[in-house]
């Protein structure tokens, strides 16, 4: 039995993937990874039951709690929404009902589909029942457009939600809908262009470019590519101010009203996506690089331990009293998505995993029906105020859990950010092999080969929180294909198996892949070692690490209930164990000796992302900081010196800290100051 094992990188066939098709002389490259159909993917474990709360929960039911979807939807012929946030609900609901396979949902959401592909109108535009065709008794076309029309925007979320409705179904009235509508974009944006109505839709052109680039590799229509490249001409440029680095500085240094849309959080998340969108368009590589630059810049000036970039709204830069929006987690989540589908980097997995696994789940709370529009890194305390944020809010109420708190396009959106990374654990490669590209536990069935046999394979783990995880196949006959496995680059000494024998491995992240013929019970086990290690962040500040997750100091809290007038029902939280420790110095030259990992609790079927559950400690030495104090409800960074260290009065007695998962926790010091 032949084994070819091979490591594959960044540029390895993303320039000359198949499928190439020339336009304006350009070169329009397949994605090195397709997605899978929706619904392929069956998660299991905690990422099931983390799904199951959703479905309990705001994602099953906000057309029923959220009254500006509840009443008289305008996505459903009504007067109520008809702009973004019940595509944006959708665009969560439609992978989560076919992930389950929930019919309940899925009926809720095909009417939502269906009348708009209903009430398509001739000319092919569609979405809500504008005010002048209601008053004009008309419908839109590209000639009475101007008037009658309606934003471009939210036309793009539920583009998207088109696509996964065709992914789950294969139903072939989105494509013809699509086809309608993209005919009538072309002739439109000649003279009513992307930015008629709302800067919005000039900042997210890319999702609109991105939609018309995956109808192209279903029709292999030219005209196609043509209104891709006329959309990005007309949106924000994010490719050339990534790659140039003025965007991300200038960032940086203003927090006015001057050109604000274009370091809104949310708009960046969209928008990181663009060089590789552009990059699936043309075949110039230029674009890759203004990628890895873009996001690189973006990272190193506003990066936050958690894994995502400030945007409370704007990016904020990397003080660990900065917050995040929970609409730039989800978005920027989904771009690191579609960028790893088209390039095959690695580097972009890493990325996801550590944004998914750590930012994402401590801003909703264990139910799913509450969130907070803004998180801060080091949050020792959530509350009411006014905090250092761009967008402080008059009502105060952006750093409290509330269904309703804060503006509630987070409360429709955030349901995409477990949707979608659970339904992108696994693609297909070029020669219809299987990659595992981010791993938690599921089941796939899918078909491989060049014959399309059919293929079941069981991916056992309790990953993020386990290093081992365990792929198992089941086939009617032996088949041959190219099974592809993403190595962390966080891990030093990876460990591959196939039934019981050993693969050689590099270190670092790369792609691995083992091709060869495959039986039925053939088993493949990966072992990542997860290292503890410290990483610098804003102010000086230390992070501990250990493989994909970030650690937290657990404080005590104490939760209490409040109402607002305007925003209904609110959560705050505060600290009932003190909170203002330091890292000694010695924990930070020698992590591996002196942080003790203990495995307190198993990763059960009924997990949730809270104190109670957090299957991992660390345990750390550090010393209380008297003198370090809330403010207004923030902990304003301790000032230390060129070397790192905390020159003020610290406590001479050292205290064992007890570290958790950052996910796990609400209240929270994840960027420690360090003292001797």
């Amino acid at each position: 039995m032949k084994i070819t094992l091979s490591f594959l990188f960044i540029f390895f066939a993303a320039g000359f993937a198949s499928g190439q098709s020339v336009f304006s002389g350009n070169v329009f490259v397949a994605p090195v990874y397709q997605e899978v159909p929706l619904g392929s993917v069956k998660p299991e474990g905690w990422l099931k039951h983390q799904l199951q709360i959703m479905r309990e929960g705001t994602t099953g039911h906000l057309d029923e709690v959220h009254d500006k979807m509840k009443n008289s939807n305008g996505w459903l012929g009504g007067t109520g929404d008809s702009w973004e946030e019940t595509p944006y609900w959708l665009d969560g609901a439609v992978p989560l009902a076919y992930l389950l396979d929930d019919a309940e949902l899925q009926k809720k959401v095909k009417k939502y589909i269906d009348w708009t592909i209903d009430n398509q109108r001739p000319s092919g535009y569609f979405g809500g029942i504008t005010k002048y065709e209601r008053e004009n008794n008309t419908k839109v076309t590209v000639a009475n457009l101007k008037l009658a029309g309606d934003d471009w925007w939210p036309k793009m979320v539920m583009l998207k939600v088109m696509k996964q409705y065709y992914q789950a179904t294969g139903n072939q009235r989105v494509i013809e809908f699509m086809k309608k509508y993209f005919r009538f974009q072309l002739e439109a944006l000649k003279t009513i262009p992307v930015g008629q109505w709302t800067e919005w839709a000039t900042s997210r052109g890319t999702d609109n470019a991105m939609m018309v680039q995956w109808l192209y590799q279903q029709t292999k229509d030219d005209s196609l590519l043509e209104l891709a490249e006329l959309i990005e001409s007309q949106s924000f440029n994010w490719s050339e101010w990534m790659g140039n680095r003025d965007w991300v500085i200038w960032a940086a240094t203003y927090q006015n009203d001057d050109r604000w849309m274009r370091r809104h959080g949310v708009n960046v998340g969209m928008g990181i996506k663009a060089p590789a969108i552009n990059y699936q368009r043309t075949g110039n590589k230029k674009y890759l690089q203004d990628l890895k630059t873009g996001f690189t810049d973006l990272m190193t000036l506003h990066g936050l331990p958690m894994g995502i970039f400030s945007a409370d709204e704007d990016l904020h830069g990397n003080d660990p009293t900065q917050g995040v929006e929970l609409c730039a987690i989800v978005e920027s989540m989904y771009s690191l998505e579609e960028i790893v589908s088209i390039t095959g980097d690695p580097f972009y997995l890493d990325a996801l995993e550590r944004m998914t696994f750590n930012a994402l789940p401590s801003q909703t709370t264990d139910d799913y029906n509450n969130k907070q529009y803004f998180q801060i890194a080091n949050q020792v305390q959530i509350s009411r105020g006014v905090f250092n944020f761009s967008l402080p809010f008059e009502y105060e109420m952006n750093n409290v859990l509330g269904m309703k708190s804060g503006y509630t396009c987070c409360l429709a959106n955030m349901h995409q950010g477990w949707t979608k990374f659970a339904s992108h654990l696994w693609y297909k490669n070029s020669k219809n092999g299987l990659a595992a590209l981010a791993y938690s536990p599921n089941r796939i069935k899918t078909t491989v080969g060049k014959d399309k046999a059919e293929i079941e394979v069981i991916e056992t783990t309790n990953y993020p929180f386990d290093e081992k995880i365990r792929f198992d196949l089941k086939l009617k006959n032996p088949v041959e294909f190219p099974f592809e496995l993403r190595i962390p680059g966080w891990c030093n000494a990876p460990n591959v198996t196939l039934n019981g024998e050993k693969i050689q491995v590099e270190k670092g992240s790369h792609m691995i892949s083992i091709n060869r013929k495959w039986s039925n019970l053939d088993r493949l086990e990966l072992e990542f070692p997860m290292e503890v290690t410290t990483s610098n962040w804003g102010k000086n500040s230390r992070a501990v690490e250990r493989g994909p997750l970030v650690y937290a100091l657990k404080v005590k809290e104490r939760w209490e209930k409040g109402h607002h007038e305007h925003e209904g029902d609110y959560y705050s939280v505060f600290p009932e164990s003190a909170w203002n420790f330091g890292l000694i110095q010695d924990v930070v030259k020698k992590p591996q000796e002196l942080l003790k990992v203990k495995k307190v609790k198993p990763v059960t079927d009924d997990f949730i992302w809270n104190q109670e559950h957090a299957p991992i400690e660390i345990t750390a030495m550090g010393r209380q900081i008297p003198e370090w104090l809330a403010y207004n409800g923030v902990a304003p960074q301790p000032v230390t010196a060129r070397d790192g260290i905390y020159k003020g009065n610290v406590s001479e007695v050292i205290e064992q800290l007890t570290l958790i998962p950052v996910g796990c926790t609400k209240i929270r010091i994840v960027a420690f100051p360090v003292v001797k």
